[in-house]
């Protein structure tokens, strides 16, 4: 990796200048160290990164005519800090945003029952119903897939058959939790028996019909106010704060007040509470029957901390992590309290053997070796046991046989010679043969690769096949609109899967396309994901496009990372690097190096700061005066992206600073005024920026690029935040004209070599880092990148196919 210049002594602090770029000579100083971490809380429902502020030597910056150089300063890691949402709602009374609990359950694999068609068949033609609309159809399609998961989970009087209601690997695991409560095994069969040979996968018999796949959750509705009142009595009695009324009521029921009464540690369902919270309310209501090892807190505890490794991105748990969690929660028989929650089906459990003998953790659970020498290994591979929610386990497992049946169900002698022969690159080229000849392609690249999906879509619809390209942000939307000259071949993905985008959906409930491809697929959570190849008619081409550098989804799952380790389709890697200073950079940082680069057009600009305050200074002056005066791009134009929502330099101060300099004003609107720049999340993991326009009674009006949004009254607390400064989890997936990317010292710890590649990456012509963090940044991008979430997918892609 190559060294990085210190800059020159720094001058005064209180000079203000109205530079860019530092001299040549500092390209990126290597400030002094002396960071203290601190734990930023994440301040909407997307997953994003640690630690806040900056503690550093700084320098002024030059005026515009003396400066003109480029470097690369550095970022960190946000991939755990989902769970600062978390932290963040527990230290206040305020209710959080609905957890990712609350959306569409993700499971539509479920087998339909051959009872119903044979009744059907019997009832004869003249009983078919009255057609129904889209809509009427989707609703129903929606309230039947519920009734039948809300059906699973009642029956537990009796042992549910194996592959009865659900397929494969799952619906073994449910029919041994089942058997497990009507006696007939013990618990401990879980942790003592190995696990089966995975069976090979082979791709399900194509149906003549599907079912219609959901549509994506919708915003909470409220709470009955019987049943919000009902609630908050109970709570008062335990001495919740009644905000949580609200939340409980929506989360828990209408029996919400009857539940919490049987069980007060059902408030850890409610997002933002914490064990603390729900412990202090079990022991208000039970008195001397509350205890640390009272199954009714254990069992909600397992839950818990698999939710809250889902707000990190985890579908699973390792067995020990949540014995050592529980341990340090005082429960004294943490062994013990992980099987009641088996037992009671609380969690899942898994078996996956060791993808990799030298991965088994020391003192993870392994087969016995009783008679054995002990130095001597015997038997077979030890096995991981994992823990999983009900939820991620069955959307993994609809996934992988989803994907299996693409691969499986296309036509393989289409012929698309003339197409790729005209391609506009040879990359574009591989791409389209992959495409002609499998039902499934990854296809990786930079910001510059994405013509090469735009060429596909392009080909694709001339040779009269329906393609189109899906994206995640409007943003995004625009940018492949505009690499395919037509506006039809883009659609957002939450609008797709709705209907509000996009061809609709075919008599079958299936998306009416021939070629689908998913741009940004490192954003795409396991969840979503299920939903929308379940959503895919056989013979569909599905094409997942994406840089692997970039941090992961805000839900849980790491798809196209799973995808592409599992080797589950061909890979076409693209050959188009990213041009400029910004995209060298970029490029260098790809492969762990932190190369200076040659910026005559001041694309790249390096602005050290000492502390905390002086990087909200600086940053204030870039966005506001500077970058418009020097580079030519407004300051609505110009994003700001940092670390952490908290802290003396997270978004949160950013934000108030620059609501200050750029649109001042009493906050008549729930702290927005007219003209104030936004986000909306309209769902975990959505960020749609915008503009607040007015409000009324209806709700706060937004413009988000020229569509009006109102967002509620009662929603706008949760669910709209000042966006001149975001988290580089929700700048992913979008890119601006300029970046401001704020390194404050104490977010040092947070740094790691995806924060910095996404975080350098959305620039389009101009890139300025307020660098605070000395060789933290070099270092946090010369550490190779970790697996940093723990899924299933990637195994039951790898086993023999089925």
């Amino acid at each position: 990796m190559t060294a990085l210049p210190r800059g020159e002594t720094p001058g005064s602090p209180a000079a203000d200048d109205d530079g860019v770029v530092a001299p040549p000579s500092a390209a990126v100083p290597a400030p002094s160290t002396g960071d203290e971490p601190h734990a930023a809380d994440e301040g909407s429902p997307t997953a994003d990164d640690t630690g806040d502020g900056a503690e550093t030597d700084g320098q002024d910056t030059a005026t515009d005519d003396d400066t003109d150089a480029s470097g690369a300063p550095g970022d960190g890691d946000g991939s755990a800090n989902a769970e600062g949402n978390a932290s963040e709602a527990g230290a206040d009374t305020t209710p959080a945003p609905p957890s990712e609990a609350e959306a569409e359950d993700g499971s539509p694999g479920e087998d339909q029952s051959g009872d119903a068609e044979g009744e059907t068949a019997e009832a004869g033609a003249d009983t078919a119903p009255a057609p129904l609309s889209e809509a009427e159809a989707e609703l129903a399609a929606q309230r039947e897939l519920r009734e039948r998961i809300e059906k699973r989970k009642a029956e537990k009087e009796g042992p549910i058959a194996a592959g009865t209601k659900l397929s494969g690997k799952a619906a073994d695991l449910l029919a041994a939790v089942r058997a497990v409560e009507s006696g007939e095994q013990p618990a401990t069969s879980f942790f003592d028996s190995p696990a089966p040979a995975a069976p090979r996968r082979t791709a399900p018999t194509p149906a003549p019909a599907r079912p219609r796949a959901p549509e994506p959750a919708r915003a909470p509705q409220g709470a009955p106010p019987e049943a919000v009142a009902a609630t908050a009595a109970v709570l008062a009695e335990g001495g919740a704060p009644a905000a949580l009324a609200g939340p409980a009521a929506e989360t828990l029921g209408a029996q919400a007040a009857e539940t919490l009464r049987a069980d007060p540690w059902q408030l850890l369902a409610v997002p933002g509470v914490g064990p603390e919270q729900a412990d202090g309310f079990a022991r208000a209501l039970l008195g001397a029957e509350c205890g640390p090892d009272d199954v009714r807190r254990t069992d909600a505890l397992v839950g818990w901390l698999l939710e809250r490794a889902a707000l990190r991105g985890h579908t699973a748990l390792d067995a020990s992590e949540v014995r050592a969690a529980l341990a340090g929660r005082s429960v004294t028989d943490p062994e013990a309290a992980v099987r009641h929650a088996v037992a009671e089906g609380v969690v899942l459990v898994f078996q996956d053997g060791q993808e990799d003998p030298g991965d088994q953790e020391p003192g993870a659970p392994a087969e016995s070796t009783e008679g054995a020498e002990a130095t001597e290994p015997a038997g077979p591979e030890p096995v991981q046991v994992l823990l999983g929610l009900d939820r991620y386990a069955l959307a993994e497992e609809s996934l992988a046989d989803g994907l299996a049946r693409l691969v499986n169900a296309c036509e393989k002698d289409a012929d698309w010679t003339e197409a790729a022969s005209a391609a506009s690159s040879p990359s574009a080229a591989e791409l389209i043969r992959a495409v002609a000849a499998h039902g499934l392609v990854a296809h990786t690249g930079g910001e510059a690769a994405r013509a090469e999906p735009a060429a596909l879509i392009t080909a694709a619809r001339a040779l009269g096949l329906r393609a189109l390209g899906t994206v995640h942000s409007v943003d995004g939307r625009r940018r492949l609109a505009g690499a395919t000259g037509d506006p039809e071949t883009a659609v957002t993905l939450a609008g797709l899967l709705s209907g509000a985008q996009g061809p609709g959906r075919d008599e079958e409930g299936a998306i009416a396309v021939d070629l689908l491809v998913v741009l940004d697929a490192p954003q795409l959570d396991v969840e979503t994901a299920a939903v929308l190849v379940e959503s895919l008619a056989d013979g569909t081409r599905l094409v997942l496009s994406g840089d692997p550098g970039v941090l992961g989804s805000a839900g849980a799952g790491r798809v196209f990372a799973d995808v592409l380790a599992a080797r589950a389709c061909p890979q076409v890697v693209s050959r188009t690097p990213d041009p400029g200073p910004t995209g060298e950079l970029v490029s260098g940082i790809g492969i762990g190096e932190l190369n200076q680069v040659e910026a005559p057009g001041k694309e790249v600009v390096i602005v050290p700061v000492r502390d905390a305050g002086e990087a909200v200074h600086r940053t204030v002056q870039l966005v506001a005066d500077s970058v418009p005066r020097a580079i030519g791009v407004p300051s609505s134009d110009t994003q700001v992206i940092t670390v952490g929502h908290g802290g003396s330099a997270g978004t949160r101060a950013l934000n108030a600073a620059l609501k200050q300099r750029l649109n001042p004003g009493p906050g008549r609107f729930g702290g927005f005024d007219p003209g104030d720049r936004v986000v909306h999340v309209p769902a975990p993991g959505r960020v749609v920026p915008a503009v607040v326009v007015s409000a009324d009674a209806e709700g706060l009006r937004l413009d988000c690029a020229g569509t009006e949004i109102v967002v509620a009254q009662e929603r706008v607390e949760s669910s709209v935040r000042h966006g001149w400064a975001l988290s580089a989890h929700q700048a992913a997936g979008m890119r601006w004209p300029a970046v401001v990317v704020v390194l404050p010292g104490d977010a040092a710890q947070g740094l790691s070599r995806s924060w910095v590649y996404t975080a350098f990456g959305r620039g389009e012509r101009h890139l300025s880092v307020v660098h605070g963090v000395d060789q933290a940044l070099p270092r946090a991008v010369a550490q190779p990148p970790a697996q940093d979430r723990t899924t299933r997918l990637r195994t039951l892609l790898e086993a023999p196919a089925r």
